[in-house]
């Protein structure tokens, strides 16, 4: 089974930064808590915009947090040497490992696209049990097949995967709220441009940021645990708003909404559609194309994942021998303290010229002022990188997009 204990060790130690007793830390302690289920059945940040920054060749060695996992096998499409992908909630590894020996063991893109991209089909338990099953690890199949009130765990591809997990509970929410307020979402995802998109902004979704219950739900830190954002994240964001994280996430929904071409952007169809385009051509993760199934399952047998803190498994790293790093936004959870750890294992296990990327609730860099300034200095910030990555980025939900280059 997974490892429970040492998981809530880990959690409590990148998240807990508060008394339990205190309100901030009883959230926090719920919020761990919640992060031993799955949080991300799809992964919210776009990973064609961490390959374009990172630039992947066949020689770099990768690293980075697994979350849904749509990111470690999306930069397989780009055949680099290895991943090393690790992340503290067991569920998103128990995920990470099935997507992994699924497209090694699916010899049809088809039976795998109706797996991972449909995620609705009875077809998929025979596909799992007869195909995928017999080479998943002990530990992940023992995840899986855990059984509760409604069957097995692995039937959730049954019944239509991107529905559960906090995420899709959020976003479950989110159309009960917009049910409420009267907001039919099919003519956004029949918009044929622009224009039409931000009509429908403007007057079917910007008033519900009106409404009494939607300024009372999101002024409780709790009501975006579903998000994956924990109390000191939240707070980040409404610093943003100038202590208000209302207008905060109006502009979040108004850049999903009216920045791409709906029929272009993945993340829109998931959040107003709670699942990829039904028809072709489809807006999906780089590792569902087909194009790419080749690549992905070819490069799949190079992905190390595990459960455990990047920094600590950073520790056991050779020096110099990582190429690119994908740090998500898991920065804005941390302390001080936390923060230089990480960064001294980044920079020992840095090749020279390797990337680093990662996200931020809010719009400013987190780093300068709290990294200590003689190790920041040995790297530089690509300001024109992070600035065309954080428009391109369709997930649309963070401040910032920041890219940072070793010196050397």
């Amino acid at each position: 089974m997974i490892q429970t204990s040492t998981a809530e060790q880990q959690l409590g130690a990148a998240v807990h930064q508060n008394i339990a007793l205190s309100k901030t830390g009883m959230l926090e302690r719920l919020f761990s808590r919640l992060f031993q289920q799955l949080v991300y059945p799809q992964i919210w940040e776009d990973p064609v915009v961490d390959m374009q920054a990172l630039n992947i060749q066949p020689s770099h060695n990768l690293v980075c947090i697994a979350s849904g996992s749509c990111n470690v096998l999306s930069y397989l499409t780009q055949a680099p040497q290895s991943v090393l992908a690790v992340d503290l909630s067991p569920a998103h590894i128990a995920l990470g490992k099935l997507k992994l020996t699924a497209v090694q063991s699916l010899a049809d893109f088809d039976d795998f696209y109706r797996f991972f991209g449909q995620a609705d089909s009875r077809q998929n338990l025979e596909t799992y049990d007869q195909q995928i099953a017999p080479n998943l690890d002990p530990q992940s199949r023992a995840y899986w097949e855990q059984r509760g009130l409604r069957g097995r765990r692995i039937a959730q591809f049954k019944r239509g995967f991107y529905r559960h997990g906090l995420l899709g509970r959020f976003i479950g929410a989110v159309h009960l709220v917009a049910w409420i307020g009267r907001v039919d979402f099919r003519p956004l995802l029949v918009a044929q441009s622009i224009d039409e998109q931000i009509r429908f902004f403007d007057t079917s979704i910007a008033p519900l940021f009106d409404m009494r219950l939607v300024r009372a739900l999101a002024r409780r830190r709790a009501s975006l645990f579903g998000l994956g954002i924990p109390p000191a994240q939240y707070d980040k964001l409404a610093q943003d708003g100038n202590g208000d994280v209302l207008p905060v996430l109006r502009e979040r929904v108004r850049k999903l909404i009216c920045d791409f071409p709906i029929q272009n952007n993945y993340f829109a169809w998931q959040a107003f559609h709670r699942a990829y385009q039904p028809t072709e051509p489809r807006s999906v993760p780089p590792y569902l194309a087909r194009e790419n199934f080749a690549a992905v399952k070819a490069a799949a047998g190079r992905v190390r994942m595990l459960n455990r803190s990047l920094t600590d498994q950073l520790a056991e790293e050779p020096a110099g021998s990582k190429h690119g790093f994908v740090l998500l936004d898991a920065q804005d959870w941390m302390t001080d303290a936390q923060l230089n750890a990480l960064w001294g294992e980044i920079h020992r296990t840095a090749a020279a010229g390797a990337t680093v990327i990662f996200r931020t609730g809010a719009k400013a860099d987190l780093l300068p002022g709290r990294v200590a300034a003689d190790l920041l200095a040995e790297w530089s910030y690509d300001q024109p990188a992070s600035e065309a990555g954080f428009q391109a980025d369709r997930s649309a939900i963070y401040g910032g997009f920041h890219v940072y280059r070793r010196k050397g």
